[in-house]
């Protein structure tokens, strides 16, 4: 029998060289110093061994925890490539099991198949999720936050008032992280014919690039029709939350506490990215004017919180939102707070602004071709909002009449995106730069 201590005394010596290569590990930006073991949970004993791993990942300025599912069975440990061990995972759920203190369970009234495999899905970016015959999929949160985390609570709340634009909750997985109760978990309903909304899109763009000499409305693969759709899903998904959840006006302390937040992150991000410099005026301009948003004027509540078309999937009845945990580098009493649904559907332009330029990065400057990705960008953007106000609940009203502060939301976005850019991607960096140049001189044009 495989000793387990044995086991994890390896892989934590191994792992500071090994996660910075992992695509969910979220602290590539700085070195690993250190591992160590919070807590260790053999989930099966003899062999194959399963043992479920949570670390403390030290680097400079931050400690942060990971888990992991190890096994010596294959490479580097990583037991999500074992597609017949992962089945455990299922089974303990479906039996409602708790194995030294790691709780697994399913919803209630959910009777679960047992005995599938779990394949994972490789194009995740910062979680593992494992995907069981063609019914179930279980994402396994790979940096851990102490709570419940928002995708499964917002989710069980839409669940519980009908809302037809997610996939089920079907089960959880519940650790204990200094002291309290947390997720490590959850199963969802799989929808194995579903197609996400980036690929949808580009997939239009790249029909419109090779029929450059037609208009977006004149090709085969126009979007517009199903931006609409989705811009009505997204804003039935905001009306249910508020059913669900409740909504509340922003006081002049939320507003002036959002302007802020906003006003810093640009401070942040042009301090490390020079070619921001210019945009800086104006960009403080447009933040400037959403602290005049008169207070109870905007309302706020839960929202999914990183919206983008990544994040939507197009299956035979319409479109369903997926992964409500927000954005995964933000600090969970930002995932959590109330917020203004405008913020995800300033999410959903800027992903329309990314998908139609994203066949640019790296060529040659083609003006004829950068004409036909904005026309793209603005009829799918119109579509969107069209649809959005068409759903949209009352307290939240038309977000083309509050064009102030979706813009501010917008380039907020876009300054996130700068940073990002600037350290994972550079040859995407015109992507965000040049939709601030062009939201903002906009802007300037309108006033």
């Amino acid at each position: 029998m495989t000793d387990p201590h044995g086991l994890v005394d390896k892989v934590v010596a191994e792992l500071p060289g090994w996660l910075p290569a992992q695509r969910w590990f979220g602290g590539k930006d700085r070195p690993v110093t250190s591992v160590r073991p919070l807590r260790t949970t053999v989930l099966r004993g003899g062999e194959p061994l399963l043992v479920h791993l949570v670390v403390e990942v030290e680097q400079p300025g931050r400690s942060e925890p990971y888990q992991l599912l190890i096994t010596e069975q294959v490479e580097n440990y990583d037991a999500t490539l074992d597609h017949e061990l992962t089945g455990v995972l299922l089974d303990l759920i479906a039996e409602n099991r708790e194995v030294d203190g790691l709780r697994f369970a399913h919803e209630p009234g959910v009777e679960l198949q047992t005995g599938l495999r779990g394949r994972p899905i490789t194009s995740e970016q910062s979680n593992t999720s494992l995907v069981f015959g063609s019914q179930y999929i279980l994402k396994l949160f790979r940096k851990l936050t102490v709570g419940e985390n928002p995708d499964l609570v917002l989710q069980r709340a839409l669940h519980e008032v009908g809302c037809e634009h997610i996939a089920r909750p079907l089960g959880s997985i519940t650790g204990e992280l200094d002291g309290r109760p947390t997720t490590v978990g959850m199963l969802q309903q799989f929808l194995p014919d579903a197609v996400d909304g980036w690929a949808m899109a580009t997939t239009s763009v790249r029909d419109l690039m090779t029929e450059r000499d037609l208009h977006a409305n004149e090709v085969g693969g126009d979007f517009a029709g199903e931006a609409r759709r989705l811009g009505q899903a997204v804003a039935t998904v905001h009306a249910d939350l508020e059913r669900a959840l409740g909504t509340q006006h922003a006081d002049g302390d939320d507003i002036e506490r959002s302007v802020r937040a906003m006003v810093t992150r640009l401070d942040e991000v042009v301090s490390r990215v020079p070619e921001l410099e210019p945009f800086v005026p104006a960009l403080r301009e447009a933040f400037e004017q959403a602290r005049d948003t008169t207070p109870g004027a905007i309302a706020i509540q839960h929202i999914h919180g990183d919206l983008h078309l990544g994040q939507v999937l197009r299956t035979v009845h319409g479109w369903l939102l997926i992964d409500f945990e927000g954005e995964p580098g933000a600090p969970i009493a930002e995932r959590t707070a109330l917020r203004s649904p405008l913020r995800d559907v300033a999410g959903m332009l800027r992903s329309f602004d990314y998908a139609a330029h994203q066949l640019l990065v790296g060529r040659p400057e083609d003006h004829q071709l950068a004409v036909r990705a904005l026309e793209w960008a603005r009829r799918n953007r119109a579509a969107f909002t069209q649809g959005y106000a068409e759903a949209v609940s009352s307290s939240v009203g038309d977000p083309r009449g509050r064009g102030y502060l979706l813009r501010a939301f917008e380039l907020d976005k876009a300054v996130y995106e700068v940073a990002y850019e600037h350290a994972n991607r550079p040859e995407w960096l015109t992507v965000p730069l040049s939709s601030i140049a062009r939201i903002t001189g906009e802007g300037a044009a309108q006033s």
